[in-house]
């Protein structure tokens, strides 16, 4: 017999245990950032299994995801490089939801590495459960434009455009050469040690402002958000600001009890931690140039 459990509430246990108790179509939008077994040092969770494992696990925690979606749902699932390829084939052809992008989740200060390239990018993977009946909200995501940002053009449209799904936030923190701010690189820096989003206690700690693109754009203000591995709360933190209903789980107790202190002091309405969009910046190329100053040609 399905157990109800509590909305707007983190429950510490096993997440597998804790799905089970959720009825079928219960859920508009789940985000899920698992351990990524790459060994990792979590309190009570051992991230370094064998790899057939890992992803037996792995199948059975995002099949009772997508149970647990409603028809219109839609399931990110944040992954390194090591799975990505495996977890995505999994979801789609053997679990049965459907690929809507493949987001590159680009960062600075990314993991020093000795003997390959440093890592500073994860995977954000979106899926839908129906193909063609979903939420998605176009102009609560739009970034401005390469025609606003450096042409100053007027034909541009002032409400901006699509992020593509490389996703870059910040490009001001770039070489003035780097990743433009509308193509398919999301661009956010890390929650590094020293910033004031950091909360100090869980060294996986999602910024803010990449959860809050996603839940902005599927879902709406009263919708259930799920996060089957709350880590730091910050699903469920960004949720309880934009006014979703949340439901969070989470293995350790230690994390859990701090997640819930989170939350406590978080009200509906508050401004999300980090910045949103770049500085709209206009470059002065020569044909901008030439229609400031008479005679120039």
């Amino acid at each position: 017999m399905t157990l109800h459990l509590e909305f707007d509430q983190l429950h510490q246990g096993d997440c597998l245990d804790l799905l089970k108790r959720l009825p079928d179509g219960t859920v508009d939008l789940a985000f899920a950032d698992p351990p990524f077994n790459i060994g990792y040092d979590y309190d009570v969770y051992d991230d370094k299994q064998d790899a057939n494992d890992y992803l037996d696990w792995s199948r059975k925690w995002i099949a009772e995801v997508a149970r647990v979606l409603k028809p219109t749902g839609s399931f990110w699932l944040a992954i390194g490089d090591e799975y990505a390829a495996e977890l995505k084939v999994m979801a789609h052809r053997e679990l049965g939801l459907f690929p809507r992008s493949w987001v590159i989740w680009y960062y600075t200060f990314g993991v020093n590495c000795a003997n390959k390239f440093s890592r500073s990018h994860a995977h954000l993977l979106y899926f839908t459960k129906d193909p063609k009946t979903f939420t998605f909200n176009v102009e609560e995501i739009r970034v401005p434009s390469a025609r606003q940002l450096v042409y100053a053009d007027k034909r541009a449209n002032p409400k901006g455009r699509l992020p593509d799904d490389t996703w870059i936030l910040r490009p001001q923190d770039l070489p003035e050469d780097g990743f433009d701010p509308t193509s398919d690189t999301w661009y956010v820096s890390r929650v590094c040690g020293t910033f004031k989003e950091r909360k100090g206690w869980h060294g996986c700690q999602m910024p803010e402002q990449v959860l809050g693109r996603i839940i902005r754009a599927c879902s709406a203000p009263g919708d259930l958000v799920l996060d089957p591995f709350a880590g730091s709360g910050t699903t469920l933190a960004v949720a309880k600001k934009l006014d979703r209903r949340f439901l969070g789980f989470e293995l350790s107790s230690e994390y859990a009890a701090r997640v819930q202190s989170r939350l406590e002091f978080i009200e509906p309405g508050q401004p999300l931690d980090g910045v949103e969009e770049p500085y709209v910046k206009t470059v002065r190329t020569r044909k901008v140039q030439a229609n400031m100053i008479p005679g120039l040609e």
